[in-house]
């Protein structure tokens, strides 16, 4: 298993990581990654796809971080600025966790439908993606070949992991735990960028 959050934290320290969570089941462990984030020393802020608030409510993310979750491209107010370029601009790492196979997609093919493909899109940060979805999704070609495609575009890939699934199922497509993925992002602080 993994690190511990206070060892991965030194390549995190101060670093500006906004943390992308999609609509699956695992978007609950995003909170707890939220927080292992903030206890590694980065500063986090959450974006949310529509889907993923039928998981996990933004206040939890509010809560955790301390700081306003975003979770559309038309809120008005964060909007009237270009607000989701500003938030792209701010990012020094973007972790989009959950990644769906539906957020692997979009990344690849360079939709911008949602905030979540909008600022992963218009970002220069460094991208890593942490899939989460049914090991028959996951190994289905269209998948690898999107997964294939961003990472020969500098994405780091985290995960998944093999394991028991939601609906009952064993395979690979377990989210990597949240200790995991920090160490993953930790190690990788300061390389180069990965773009979707």
């Amino acid at each position: 298993m993994g690190a511990s959050a206070g060892g991965a934290g030194t390549g995190l320290a101060g670093r500006r990581v906004l943390l992308c969570v999609t609509g699956g089941i695992a978007a609950y462990k995003a909170v707890e990654l939220a927080r292992r984030l903030g206890d590694a020393g980065a500063q986090v802020q959450v974006a949310m796809t529509e889907a993923a608030t039928r998981f996990v409510g933004a206040q939890t993310f509010q809560a955790v971080t301390h700081r306003a979750v975003r979770t559309s491209l038309w809120d008005a107010s964060a909007e009237a600025a270009m607000g989701h370029l500003e938030l792209a601009r701010w990012a020094q790492q973007v972790v989009v966790a959950p990644a769906t196979a539906d957020a692997i997609a979009k990344l690849a093919h360079g939709f911008a439908d949602d905030l979540v493909a909008t600022l992963c899109l218009a970002t220069e940060a460094p991208i890593a993606i942490a899939p989460a979805m049914n090991h028959r999704m996951w190994r289905h070609p269209a998948t690898q070949a999107n997964v294939a495609t961003l990472r020969s575009r500098g994405v780091q890939v985290i995960g998944p992991e093999d394991g028991p699934l939601a609906e009952g199922e064993s395979g690979p497509g377990r989210l990597s735990e949240p200790e995991d993925i920090v160490a993953a992002l930790a190690a990788s602080a300061g390389g180069g960028a990965g773009h979707a």
